[in-house]
């Protein structure tokens, strides 16, 4: 008996061919870096935070794309964030469900169908060992569907505009990278949501990919340069782009990375360590930047120049 034949694999759409031609490239198109550029950035970062070690004690500055974001914004709300306790939600974990639903759609069997991805990830990441499985434990029934709903649509909507994931794209999400500097006083840390490709000695093949609802911002060149540091210092080589993949436009937001934009992230992420300091430890008054995310700051309520602006946005509209 002849073996049953394959399933056709559909054709790409227009957009999923978009994604590919901006992410390809050749091996004449990828760039080679010195290989000692991981130990200046390194020496250059330890060199600027060392004078803010004395400020710390005995405790850690752990840095994260999250915490420099808000206090290049408005160091307020990064103050008002850091006190408000951590706690997983639908809208947090749906990311997290719609990562490994992705993961698991490079090997499955047959047509990947997204609930099915999605609930495949669900009984996964129930019974792991991340914080994230201890709330899906003792989650009500109307969360875990609410997350199962909005993990679906963030699946079905990647699936749809984004090229199928092959193996040989060496395909990895939620891969975490951790850099320690000043015998560990400081410590950069990241979670990538998506990275293709490897580096092939000094020249570079990875690209970052950080998948995100809604509208594109500013700040997520900034998220992405901050990875690609970190991926440099941790590897040596600086993956070959970075890009911000919006899910509900099926497109991404793509920069090449260069010696030049490393230095720029090197300089923010110094600055921001700076400012973190200088507010949670040595008493200075926080610069207040309002804007229309005031509206949603944890410190609203004992803020009145975030107060002010609300009202000001409200008269607006």
């Amino acid at each position: 008996m002849a073996p049953a034949p394959e399933p056709r694999r559909p054709e790409l759409t227009p957009a999923q061919r978009d994604v590919l031609d901006l992410l390809g490239a050749s091996r004449d198109e990828r760039p080679t870096f010195d290989a000692g550029l991981r130990h200046e950035l390194r020496a250059e970062l330890e060199a600027a935070l060392e004078p803010l070690v004395p400020d710390l004690g005995t405790d850690t500055l752990f840095i994260n794309k999250r915490a420099l974001t808000a206090v290049h914004a408005c160091e307020g709300r990064y103050l008002a964030e850091r006190e408000e306790p951590f706690a997983w939600s639908p809208a947090i974990a749906r990311g997290t469900v719609a990562h490994k639903a992705i993961e698991l759609s490079v090997g499955w069997r047959g047509e990947p169908v997204p609930g099915e991805l999605v609930d495949e990830a669900l009984a996964r990441l129930t019974h792991g060992s991340d914080s994230v499985g201890d709330w899906l434990q003792t989650a009500t029934e109307a969360d875990v569907a609410e997350l199962r709903a909005l993990a679906t649509e963030q699946v079905t909507t990647f699936l749809e505009t984004f090229p199928p994931l092959e193996p040989r794209w060496r395909p990895v999400t939620e891969s975490r990278v951790r850099v320690e500097l000043c015998d560990g006083a400081v410590v950069l840390s990241g979670k990538i949501d998506l990275s293709l490709g490897r580096a092939d000695g000094t020249t570079a093949g990875k690209v970052i990919i950080d998948l995100k609802s809604g509208s594109l911002r500013p700040e997520h060149v900034d998220d992405l340069r901050f990875y690609a540091l970190l991926e440099t210092i941790r590897l040596g080589t600086p993956p070959r782009l970075v890009a911000t993949y919006a899910l509900d436009q099926g497109r991404p937001m793509v920069e090449r990375v260069t010696v030049d934009v490393l230095a720029a992230a090197l300089r923010r992420t110094i600055a921001g360590a700076a400012r973190m300091v200088a507010v949670t430890r040595r008493g200075e008054a926080p610069a207040l930047r309002p804007s229309r995310a005031c509206r949603w700051c944890a410190g609203l309520a004992g803020c009145e120049v975030g107060r002010t602006q609300v009202a000001r946005d409200d008269e607006d509209r």
